[in-house]
Formats: structure tokens, sequence, C-alpha cells
């Protein structure tokens, strides 16, 4: 059972290795219903939440940028010198 965001995608699918994915109509209904159910819950964002989230996500974008440029400077300091 793969549990993500409270979905047990194994009553959906059958991550088997050699298996073929097993989907029937009930695993498709329950699936279904928990979507609806998350749906159901989830609200949309005002803007002052949006706001933050998108600040927080580019200056977690501008971070891992860095921390890559940073390693690819270093390499070519001390591979290509």
């Amino acid at each position: 059972m793969i549990p993500i965001l409270g979905f047990k995608f194994s009553h959906f699918w059958n991550f088997n290795a050699g298996s073929n994915m097993n989907i029937n109509k009930e695993s498709i209904h329950s699936f279904l219903k928990q979507c609806e159910r998350v749906l159901r819950v989830s609200k949309k964002p005002d803007n002052e939440e949006y706001k933050t989230v998108a600040k927080v996500t580019g200056i977690g974008i501008i971070i891992i940028g860095l921390i890559g440029f940073i390693i690819e400077l270093v390499s070519q300091l001390l591979f290509y010198s």
C-alpha cells in the first residue's frame, strides 16, 4: 500500500514487478470518491496566502539554483584548472 495524501493507490494500481496493472471498477470508484473528499475539504487560497506561497517557492528555487551554481563553479575550478 502506498499512501499519498490519504490515497491508497495500491487499491487502484498493482505495482508488483512483472505483473499487469490491475484496474477494476470498484478500485476506480473508490479512487474517485477519495478525490471527491479531498476536493470538498480543500479551499481556494486567499490573496495573502497565495503571495506567501509564491514568495517561499521563489526563494526555494533561487536557493537551489545558487547551490547548483556553486557546485558547478567549484567543480570547474577543481577539475579544469
